[in-house]
């Protein structure tokens, strides 16, 4: 008897383990797409900087843009249509994973339309950070405006689908914020300001406080669902190893300085998840997925990880990489110009962050 009971044992030890990979690593595209319908998850409503703008920089009086060729070559009938990259944008293939749209549209977009604001929008803007400063620099729209216009969002949702139903729409979308690297990159280590002001840890504290706050506020005005987007290893982005590097190899303190800020960004999500009355949040890790790419390139079929494919690869970006050629193989490239990833990587990336997220973020 006791040998059957072992062996009882086992067998749902065994069984426990079966199920550990789902309970621990998130959920596949299919089963999001199950959950989200189930329990009548809305849109993606999405903050940030070129890393999830579709296009809002197209109507701002900045130099920050990419509404030209070669941008958007492999995009729907090759449309520039102000995203840094090839093609679509991470965000462009979670809502595709949700179902519910072809891409992400930009608030700013003039042929927006009151139907199309229930089916989720971007607020963000290229250039942008936690630090209002940094978005200030490249003249584009800082969180606290991107706030500002969630609310125009709102009052227009309010228009179309009624009080009640815009509330409850909004309290079941999926809120995303993706931003940092420009506080790093041009507002801290290029620019004088911060840098005179503020150690680099407690410039990475106070990034983190700017974030708090956008987050409280996001909270306000009813967000109950929200992911959190790290940075990535800046020190191997091409323009960072071509200007404070040797050009093949990442640059380790500036990528220490994104660890750094990613850690804080996790432990603060950490509080918020479990302080916080009504938010379930979650953390999306880049960081690693793309150092895996760069180290190990043939893991995901790239081979060029320290160029990008516009131009030489090593400092155009925006402006500079306007009406250059590209390269051939663009499936085989991490980085599209010399900041941005390619669609392939962004796909990648997409595909991290959903398995990065928990069943209960959903319920």
């Amino acid at each position: 008897m006791e040998g059957v009971m072992v062996m009882l044992r086992v067998v749902i030890w065994v069984a426990m383990l079966a199920t550990l990979p789902t309970l621990l690593n998130g959920i596949n595209t299919d089963e999001l797409r199950r959950l989200s319908t189930q329990n009548q998850v809305t849109c993606l409503l999405v903050f940030g900087d070129s890393s999830v703008d579709p296009g809002n920089n197209n109507h701002l009086a900045t130099f920050t843009k990419s509404n030209f060729p070669p941008y958007g070559k492999d995009f729907a009938n090759g449309y520039s249509t102000g995203r840094f990259s090839n093609g679509k944008l991470a965000t462009d293939f979670i809502v595709e994973y949700l179902g519910y749209t072809n891409g992400l549209r930009a608030f700013l977009d003039p042929t927006l339309k009151a139907s199309d604001l229930p089916h989720g929008v971007s607020f963000a803007s290229a250039g942008s950070g936690y630090d209002d400063l940094t978005a200030n620099l490249s003249e584009v729209l800082p969180f606290s405006r991107q706030l500002k216009y969630f609310q125009h969002y709102k009052i227009h949702l309010r228009q179309f689908l009624g009080y009640k139903d815009a509330e409850e729409m909004v309290k079941k979308a999926v809120f995303v914020i993706s931003m940092g690297s420009n506080d790093l990159l041009q507002n801290y280590f290029l620019e004088p300001t911060r840098s005179k002001q503020f150690s680099l840890q407690r410039y990475l504290y106070f990034l983190v406080s700017c974030m708090r706050r956008n987050i409280q506020e996001l909270e306000k005005l009813g967000a109950r669902r929200l992911i959190v987007i790290g940075v990535p290893p800046l020190g191997c982005i091409p323009i960072v190893r071509t200007l404070l590097g040797n050009g093949s190899q990442c640059v380790e303190s500036i990528n220490k300085a994104a660890f750094s800020l990613n850690s804080k960004i996790q432990k603060e999500l950490s509080i918020i998840h479990n302080s916080a009355v009504h938010m379930k949040t979650s953390y999306g890790d880049i960081y690693s997925p793309i150092l895996r790419a760069v180290n190990n390139p043939s893991r995901y079929g790239f081979q060029e990880t320290s160029k990008g494919c516009c131009g030489s690869g090593t400092y155009e970006y925006g402006n500079t990489c306007k009406g250059l050629t590209t390269c051939l193989h663009r499936e085989k490239y991490v980085f599209w110009d010399a900041i941005h990833p390619t669609e392939k990587t962004y796909k990648i990336l997409a595909d991290v962050i959903l398995q990065s997220t928990t069943y209960d973020f959903f319920l």
